[in-house]
This record gives C-alpha cells, sequence and structure tokens, in this order.
C-alpha cells in the first residue's frame, strides 16, 4: 500500500470516522480504523459492530493495499503535521507516514481481523434535503429513552409516506415526552417504518454537521432501508447500522386532537419562567405547577420547596377556552421549547391529560409532556 493525499483531505476523513471508535477492550481491533487503498482512492473504514462508517478521501494511490491502526494515534498525530502533502506506505506490520523532513512509523494490525461492513440494498431509496434532515432528526432524539428496557423506546421510529402522510415523520419517546417531526422527502415515496437507534441518530447528526450544506457541491442526503438495516450517504461519507427489532408503539393515539384549553405565549418568556421556577422545586420531582387563566390572560409559572422557597411568573398570554392547571416536569417542558421559539401554543385537557406545545401557525412539528399526577 502507498499513496499521497493531503492533510485536510486526511483529516476530515479521520474526524468522520473515529467518532464511533471503542476503547480496547474485548475486541481490540475495533479501536483500530481501516485503511483501504484503491486505484479510485483511499476508504477510511471504522465499526462498533452495530454501526460502521466508510470515509472516502481523495489521494493519488500508487500502490493497493490495505492495513489498520489506532484510530486516536492516527487522529492525533495527522492533527500535528504541519506541511500539506502526506506519503503514506507501508512495510510489514507499520504504516509509514512522512511529510515534510518528518517520518513516522505507526505498529498497526492486518486488515483480515477487521469486520467486513455488509452491503446493503437500496429497495427502499429515499433522497431528503441534508439541513432539513439534520434538523428533524435533531428536534426528535433528545426525547428517545436513555436506556434499553424496552428496546424500540431507545430509537427514532422513521415512517416514509404512512397512513396518508407525505414525506418522513420522525418521532421518539420515553413513554415521559414525545417529540414528532414531519420533513419533505426530495425522492423516493415507498412506504416504509423502521426503528434506527439513537446512537446513529447522533452519528447521522454529526457527520451533517462537520460538513454543512452550505458550500458543499452535494446538499442532499441519500437514505435507504433493508429489512434489518439503515444507510445514509452524504458528500464522501457512507454510514450503516442496524435498525432495532420490534414494532414501534402506536404513539398517535395519546396526541390529543382537540383541546379545552389553548394559551399562546413567547416561547423565551416560557422557558424563563420555568427556569427560575425549577429553581425552587423540590429535590427529585421537578415539578412546576402551570395555572393558566382566561380571565386574566395571564399563565402562571410556580413552584414550592421547602428546602429552597418558592417562586411566581405571570407571562402575559392569549387564551381561549377554559381555567385550567397541570404540573409539569420542568426539564422535560424545557427540553421541548429548546426546539420551538417565537409564539408557542400550550394546549391542554386538563391537569390529568397530556399536554401539548407546538409552534403557533405550524402543524409539522409537537412535543407532548405528560402530567405529573397530583
Amino acid at each position: 500500500m502507498k499513496f499521497t493525499c493531503t492533510k485536510e483531505n486526511l483529516l476530515k476523513g479521520l474526524q468522520l470516522v473515529i467518532g464511533i471508535t471503542t476503547k480496547p477492550g474485548n475486541l481490540p481491533i475495533l479501536s483500530n480504523i481501516n485503511i483501504e487503498a484503491e486505484e479510485s482512492g483511499v476508504r477510511l473504514i471504522s465499526t462498533n459492530l452495530e454501526i460502521g462508517i466508510t470515509a472516502y478521501v481523495r489521494a493519488k494511490v500508487s500502490e493497493p493495499g490495505s492495513f489498520t491502526v489506532p484510530a486516536k494515534t492516527m487522529g492525533d498525530f495527522v492533527g500535528l503535521i504541519r506541511q500539506e502533502h502526506i506519503d503514506i506506505s507501508l512495510n510489514k506490520n507499520q504504516l509509514l507516514i512522512s511529510s515534510g523532513t518528518s517520518s513516522t512509523k505507526i505498529k498497526g494490525v492486518s486488515s483480515e481481523e477487521f469486520p467486513v461492513i455488509p452491503d446493503i440494498e437500496e429497495g427502499n431509496a429515499y433522497t431528503i434535503d441534508a439541513e432539513t434532515f439534520r434538523q428533524g432528526m435533531g428536534d426528535i432524539v433528545f426525547a428517545a429513552a436513555k436506556n434499553e428496557i424496552r428496546p424500540e423506546l431507545s430509537g427514532v421510529y422513521f415512517g416514509f409516506f404512512n397512513e396518508s402522510r407525505p414525506g418522513l415523520t420522525l418521532a421518539a419517546t420515553d413513554s415521559y415526552r414525545l417529540a414528532e417531526k414531519t420533513i419533505a422527502v426530495s425522492q423516493g415515496d415507498t412506504p416504509c417504518v423502521c426503528i434506527v437507534p439513537a446512537k446513529t441518530i447522533a452519528e447521522f447528526i454529526r457527520l451533517i454537521g462537520l460538513h454543512p450544506p452550505s458550500g458543499q457541491k452535494e446538499t442532499q442526503v441519500r437514505l435507504w432501508v433493508s429489512e434489518n438495516q439503515v444507510a445514509i450517504r452524504y458528500n464522501e461519507c457512507e454510514i450503516t447500522s442496524r435498525i432495532i427489532e420490534g414494532t414501534y408503539p402506536d404513539y398517535t393515539q395519546i396526541i390529543p386532537t382537540k383541546f379545552t384549553t389553548v394559551a399562546t405565549v413567547p416561547c423565551d418568556l416560557l422557558q424563563n419562567g420555568i427556569k427560575a421556577a425549577s429553581l425552587f422545586t423540590s429535590t427529585g420531582v421537578n415539578a412546576v405547577s402551570l395555572v393558566i387563566n382566561p380571565e386574566s390572560s395571564k399563565v402562571d409559572v410556580s413552584s414550592l420547596s421547602a428546602q429552597t422557597g418558592e417562586h411566581t411568573t405571570e407571562i402575559d398570554a392569549s387564551v381561549v377556552g377554559d381555567a385550567s392547571n397541570i404540573l409539569l416536569n420542568h426539564k422535560y417542558v424545557l427540553d421541548g421549547l429548546s426546539h420551538l421559539g417565537g409564539d408557542i401554543e400550550f394546549q391542554m385537557n386538563g391537569p390529568e391529560s397530556p399536554s401539548v406545545l407546538r409552534k403557533s401557525g405550524e402543524g409539522d412539528y409537537v412535543y407532548i409532556v405528560m402530567p405529573i399526577r397530583q
């Protein structure tokens, strides 16, 4: 193996693949990246056995070949190189890196020991605007369960063109709150459903964030789904992941369609009021009270703690419907508000029913918080 490339191109590729490599453990090879040099260029490959990432690096290859080296060592060292051009070659079990007047040898392992990243059939294929896809996933993934007691809840629901809903519907819930967003699909219209692990979603977001669409030749993400895998291709990178087995719960049953009380309030004022109230909640409960008063056109946000004291904030609001009140977990509410903005609608059906947050006048994003029972 022997090739020449620029530091910029190599470092970009390394940044894409290093994120999922693991610390040396039962399978030390998983802490390595596989470098494959072919006539068309160089591929950098990493995997943790659940996710596989391949980055394509432009290079002048004089001798094809492959070899694996520790990912962290390779990434840290390349970041320190000051020259623009890098020469890389293989000598038995060492990778030789030359640049300017410096020469380095990194010990590694044969590529024969590196796990094979399985190919995926492009049966159900779709094209989505990269930034729309990144923002949509970011608005959803935080609501997924942080443990795998119920594996399906630790992932994000992907629903393509289901039940007369155009585009891609993304949803996540940990049973205490739910986030759902619908985004447009540029190409592809085959109905399809799958559950993508939250860790995979984080890699999708990271990939697009490292190379934002502005200034890029490619502004679209190509996504395809097979029976047990999902993959995306964007610019010079491809991510393949297993999907979670099982059926996602029919969350649509808990989304109310009618409301007895709707308050429209500025998102930033409600955020500030809840943050202030959160300082005076009882340890471990995180409960803040919201009282909606149509007569005074106010939303009162309050909390009470025997340890720290109490707090109340009055917020001007446009209120339609009945007077009402509810106890909510301030962390869950703030999580949802951080993905909204402008004027938001706070919709509810009394203290025992789920409350709904939406951006006023928009219907593509909904966030639901279950009440704390009194």
